[in-house]
């Protein structure tokens, strides 16, 4: 097993190379029918199946805050909310993308993970628990909101649908 040691404790190698959504994959295809967006994919590879992949380094104008016109049936993210400064505009803008019945998916670092927290990782702005974007989509309407704790990754879902 690959490891890397940060403070002293010894962590998966795959933390520090990307591709998170991997994890959350599998799961995440039982809720994301249909079209959809796979936010901060980061690689065109490593997006959700199916998806129209967004991040802000590929050559097109469309970033977190920038989609196509249309409306989705869903919205996947992998470990790209924590990168973002202003996210509860981008939630905002993210609820108004979405059809009624679809799905927001969220897959975001744990805060356990110690690596992850802004003052040591500074491409991190924010720290997130389930309970904060739970308590989002309760405020915005979703409806049938799962949340998976903490996984082996170090890292938690939340999944919402739009009503």
């Amino acid at each position: 097993m690959n490891l890397i040691k940060y403070k002293g404790v010894n962590y998966p190698e795959h933390q520090a190379i990307g591709y998170a959504a991997q994890f959350a994959i599998p799961y995440a295809k039982y809720y994301c029918e249909g079209i959809g967006y796979d936010i901060g994919c980061m690689k065109r590879e490593w997006a959700f199946p199916n998806s129209i992949p967004i991040d802000k380094d590929f050559d097109d104008p469309y970033h977190a805050l920038n989609l196509p016109k249309e409306q989705v049936d869903y919205i996947f993210s992998s470990h790209c909310l924590e990168h973002i400064e202003n996210w509860l505009c981008v939630l905002d803008y993210w609820y108004d993308k979405i059809k009624k019945g679809g799905i927001l998916f969220l897959y975001l670092p744990h805060y356990e993970q110690e690596y992850w927290r802004p003052w040591n990782d500074r491409k991190h702005f924010n720290i997130f628990t389930s309970n904060i974007i739970e308590d989002w989509m309760k405020h915005k309407g979703f409806s049938n909101i799962f949340i998976g704790e903490k996984d082996l990754n170090c890292s938690f879902m939340v999944v919402g649908e739009k009503t």
